[in-house]
């Protein structure tokens, strides 16, 4: 088998086989394919496309060039949830807790950020002693004790998944629907989980950027997770302002301790209500997505879901006086109020550009190696809908550096379009897609 010949094929349009597939993952791996047929091959699957069939092959292939974590030691259904990720989205620290307090094991691997926040991981360790780096005995043991255990993916799962992205990225192709649904399931399944449910975040501030690219994704990611065996199911949902107040990791976590407390936003609120009892649903604990919010609604009401979170830090070494008192979490030596220079109503907020802004104070990576400051970030005063008057906060910008806090105040003013009253009611959530079903709000 040649890789020439390969790369002559997908460039004529014509499918690959199973085996050729795992040939070209399997020897760029173990790095006898160069870079240069690599980077043949991404474009011209880029330009021509993979079927059905072939995505499944491809992460299948890239799963195998690591190790597979087995959950079965683990009581019960496992249940799992993954975001491409947007601003302030802090979702994973609530719903994990009231997954468990519900009787559910939540299974969680996680990475670090890059870009405008930290990831589930960078926001953890903020609070002060939580371990992340916990070997797969301890992961389940954990799990097995608790119900949750949020923990650093293995360096060893899809390795294949790391050294393809850092090629596609010089290479402009990122961009293809299949290569980024076989690189966000390749890790996803090597983690054995029973179920999956899947946030496609789509507008300013999120990866894919329109609608039908969003449902395309969520299509193809649905298609990988059950021709593996696993039930998934993917939401659409909305990432043209910052989800919640908090943007930052201490303060996202601090915004996430508040929601267990039955003192949230409403929109971070609504949305672990619907991933939640979507994993109660496909984890057989409920009947009915209703049941599944009422249980859900209940762990919130009777504390039991922020005991939850109690238990998750301290089984994880952490300090749970920061849970207790969240002014134990480091805070910003600055804190500075935008205010508006016009009455109206907030028509948009452009999260993209409120992300951006909170990496230029420090609460997010520019590269790799960047070191993230965890106490800084932004906290909205004001949404989208909300009316307000020339001298109102805007917001909060929370940072260590006074000459980093002016030099993006003027940008973060920007995102704030006003104007007069939306004719239309902003939506969270654009639409649900399960196996063989698209369902459209």
């Amino acid at each position: 088998m040649r890789m020439y010949d390969i790369i002559q094929k997908k460039r004529d349009g014509i499918e690959l086989t199973k085996e050729e597939i795992t040939y070209f993952v399997d020897g760029y791996t173990r790095e006898i394919i160069p870079d240069y047929q690599m980077s043949a091959l991404f474009m011209a699957i880029y330009m021509r496309g993979m079927s059905k069939r072939e995505t499944s092959d491809l992460t299948r292939a890239m799963i195998d060039t690591g190790e597979i974590v087995d959950l079965s030691f683990i009581k019960g259904a496992k249940v799992d949830k993954h975001s491409t990720g947007g601003v302030g989205d802090k979702t994973t620290l609530v719903l994990g807790p009231m997954i468990a307090a519900c009787g559910l094991p939540f299974a969680k691997m996680s990475g670090r950020g890059l870009g405008h926040t930290g990831g589930t991981l960078d926001k953890l360790d903020s609070i002060r002693g939580f371990n992340t780096e916990l070997s797969k005995e301890d992961f389940i043991r954990i799990i097995n004790k608790t119900n949750i255990c949020i923990c650093s993916q293995s360096a060893n799962i899809a390795p294949a998944d790391k050294k393809f992205y850092a090629l596609r990225d010089v290479t402009a192709t990122v961009d293809n629907m299949s290569l980024i649904a076989s690189s966000v399931m390749s890790k996803k399944l090597s983690l054995q989980s029973d179920a999956i449910v899947l946030d496609v975040k789509v507008g300013n501030g999120a990866f894919m950027k329109d609608l039908d690219s969003a449902f395309e994704l969520s299509k193809q990611m649905v298609d990988i997770g059950e021709s593996f065996g696993r039930k998934t199911v993917c939401m659409v949902t909305d990432m043209n302002e910052p989800l919640g107040y908090a943007v930052g990791n201490a303060l996202e976590v601090k915004e996430a301790i508040d929601t267990l407390k039955n003192k949230g936003p409403s929109d971070l609120v609504e949305l672990s209500l619907e991933l939640g009892s979507m994993l109660l649903l496909l984890g057989n604990k409920v009947k009915s997505i209703d049941e599944g919010k009422d249980m859900l609604k209940e762990v919130i009401s009777n504390g039991k879901a922020f005991d939850k979170l109690k238990e998750l830090v301290e089984s994880q070494g952490g300090d749970i006086s920061y849970i207790e008192d969240t002014s134990k979490f480091s805070s910003s030596s600055h804190i500075v109020e935008l205010i508006s220079d016009e009455d109206g109503y907030i028509k948009e907020i452009i999260a993209e550009e409120v992300g951006k802004c909170a990496l230029g104070i420090g609460a997010g990576r520019e590269t790799k190696d960047s070191k993230i400051d965890l106490s800084a970030g932004i906290v909205l005063n004001k949404k989208v809908d909300d009316k307000v008057s020339k001298g109102d906060i805007l917001a909060y910008i929370h940072g260590n550096d006074l000459d980093k806090i002016e030099s993006i105040a003027s940008r973060l003013k920007d995102s704030f379009k006003i104007g007069e009253k939306n004719k239309q009611n902003k939506k969270l959530i654009y639409g649900i897609v399960e196996n063989n079903n698209i369902i459209t709000y």
